[in-house]
């Protein structure tokens, strides 16, 4: 917070009264950049439908896991790291449900088999359990795994 105050030439408690706590800005910053590169990922995604919808989260996925921040992050503050990425109360998870549900929508052509945030909650948790959350399972970062179950989700 101290350096990050510093860079913005205000002072530390300027930064805590705007977001509260460490975690609370960490989790706004890793929102917003999360929401701008699903949106980034789709408009590089040809086609459209159920698909193409696939293709998007697996790129997704597959950036997500090859994100050397998020992995250190993980690797150093696991607990906390895992707290605010996953927490649906929290900052993040919400934002990327949202983020997921509003590219389901916008895919006129495909009728998903739940509501879009339905389908969005269930893509957004499955992604967390299989690229970083359950490596007691075994399944860390298991994207090939992640896609094929995304793929049925999606009737593809």
């Amino acid at each position: 917070m101290r350096a990050i105050a510093a860079e913005l030439g205000l002072g530390r408690a300027t930064i805590y009264r705007w977001f509260g706590s460490r975690d609370l800005l960490l989790g706004e910053v890793i929102a917003r950049e999360a929401e701008d590169y699903f949106a980034a990922v789709r408009a590089r995604v040809k086609g459209r439908g159920a698909k193409a919808l696939l293709e998007t989260f697996d790129q997704i996925n597959r950036g997500l896991t090859r994100a050397t921040a998020l992995r250190r992050f993980l690797e150093q503050e696991r607990e906390a790291a895992l707290r605010l990425l996953t927490s649906s109360d929290g900052v993040v998870q919400p934002a990327s449900v949202a983020a997921i549900a509003a590219l389901i929508e916008a895919e006129k052509t495909y009728q998903p088999p739940v509501d879009a945030a339905t389908l969005a909650y269930a893509i957004v948790r499955l992604a967390e359990a299989f690229i970083y959350n359950d490596a007691v399972a075994g399944i860390r970062g298991d994207v090939e795994g992640l896609r094929q179950v995304e793929a049925a989700l999606l009737g593809v």
